[in-house]
């Protein structure tokens, strides 16, 4: 058996512990050890976006991050955008705008549009998302939902 590293990360704003092989891929802490399988692994190659979280508030494919380069850092998955049982506003519009089908991808391009929110970078939507691939949706439902972002943040005022 290897060795183990003692890697503290915050996820979804908890500070949690783990002891970890040094090489351990962020995505496989956080579906194997973290218990937080919303992330996807799609490519293992960080070309389609399906297993995007962000660290830092940027968006980053985690198949391609090691765990323990995340130490300081804030990490938020999928599973950490909901508050209780209210969606954030980015999956409100995912689910109005019919942007979600077969739902393997959507994880990734949720975290990624948020990060665009975050930034108010709605008009780059289109460049910004090109690294998230979706087979099913063609897009226009996705970009749909980026467009009522503005309306949805403004409710929430």
């Amino acid at each position: 058996m290897p060795d183990l590293i003692k890697t503290c990360l915050s996820i979804n704003g908890i500070e949690r512990t783990f002891h970890i092989p040094p090489g351990m891929r962020l995505l496989d802490l956080l579906r194997e050890k973290a218990g937080l399988t919303g992330t996807k692994e799609g490519c293992g190659a960080g070309e389609c976006g399906a297993c995007t979280v962000l660290v830092d508030h940027k968006p980053i494919p985690s198949c391609l991050c090691l765990a323990a380069s995340c130490e300081g850092q804030e990490i938020t998955t999928i599973e950490g955008l909901q508050t209780g049982s209210e969606l954030a506003p980015i999956q409100e519009a995912m689910a109005s705008s019919g942007g979600v089908q077969c739902g393997f991808c959507t994880p990734g391009i949720v975290m990624t549009a948020e990060a665009i929110a975050r930034e108010g970078l709605q008009a780059e939507a289109h460049q910004r998302l090109a690294g998230n691939l979706c087979r099913c949706t063609g897009y226009t439902k996705i970009f749909e939902a980026m467009d009522m972002l503005p309306a949805l943040e403004a409710q929430d005022d």
